[in-house]
């Protein structure tokens, strides 16, 4: 089992960046592939970032491409997402998961195992 917990969200004005944090703790948390997803009113979850264990491998979310970043730190046990250009329809609850399968990058919701609480994000225009 690994505890999630994710900080960094709040209200920002569009075009401005925020920098949320993941903490892991109960396992090493490379030990998973991370990815962090959203949910926006009326819509469904979806995959904004995931980073395999070594931080080699990124995938994103193509509206978010080059405005996200997802970085870990895996001394630390803790997963980033440094978001910029933040545009209204990023508003969203944010939630950071872990995948058991270190090696793959799933995009669903349903392959990943573990689930932080989740933090707002709210984009002001």
């Amino acid at each position: 089992q690994v505890q999630l917990v994710e900080s960094g969200g709040g209200l920002v004005q569009a075009g401005g960046s925020l920098r949320l944090s993941c903490a892991a703790s109960g396992r090493t948390l490379s030990m998973y592939s991370m990815g962090w997803f959203r949910l926006a009113p009326g819509k469904e979850r979806e995959l904004v970032a995931a980073i395999n264990w070594s931080g080699g491998r990124t995938q994103y979310a193509d509206s978010v491409k080059g405005r996200f970043t997802i970085a870990r730190d895996n001394a630390k046990n803790t997963v980033s997402l440094q978001m910029s250009s933040l545009k209204s329809e990023d508003t969203a609850v944010y939630y950071c998961a872990a995948d058991q399968d270190r090696f793959v990058l799933n995009t669903r919701p349903r392959d990943y195992d573990y689930w932080g609480q989740g933090t707002q994000v709210t984009v002001s225009s």
